[in-house]
């Protein structure tokens, strides 16, 4: 017999809708990795304090008074000021969640490290294709502006020529006899 998973997976949708940009980088909160994780916050701070040194500035900060501010107007509850937060939240860049899979060791952590950072990777695919995207519209609205150029200048030149009032030219091509 087979032994049954302990954890079922977390939808996709439920892990992106966590991910905030916060200092221009995609980042998750402490409460929302806890929670995913299956531990208290205050749990998950413990692990990183007891493990600081895995942590630097670039992959994990917490948020300043304008960041929090910020952050509850993204997020929508009724009464914000209730958050349950004494203190503002940690903020994990990709690194730092994949550093937090090194600090909590439980086979619920571990999975669900996995998904958020296949989550991540995608996240990055996406966004290199869709700058490769603007790439390509700014090439296509450089050629649509020397187009237009081109025919701007095409119709200068048709004005000109009909403003030009030419004399009138001698016939060419056959004659008949002159009577």
């Amino acid at each position: 017999m087979t032994a049954k998973p302990l954890f079922t997976s977390i939808s996709d949708d439920i892990v992106v809708n966590k991910i905030y940009e916060i200092r221009n980088q995609k980042v998750m909160l402490d409460r929302d990795l806890a929670e995913l994780y299956g531990v208290e916050t205050r749990v998950l701070n413990q692990a990183v304090k007891r493990n600081i040194n895995r942590f630097p500035e670039d992959f994990m900060f917490q948020l300043n008074s304008k960041e929090l501010e910020n952050w509850k107007s993204q997020i929508v509850i009724s009464n914000r000021e209730k958050l349950g937060l004494r203190k503002p939240p940690f903020a994990f860049t990709e690194h730092g969640v994949l550093m937090l899979s090194s600090v909590l060791n439980s086979p619920q952590a571990i999975q669900v490290n996995i998904q958020i950072v296949r989550i991540f990777s995608r996240l990055r695919k996406l966004l290199d294709h869709h700058n490769e995207l603007k790439l390509e519209i700014a090439e296509i609205k450089r050629h649509l502006h020397n187009h237009d150029k081109n025919i701007e200048l095409v119709f200068t030149y048709l004005d000109q020529l009909i403003q030009e009032k030419a004399a009138p030219r001698k016939r060419i091509g056959f004659k008949p006899d002159e009577l």
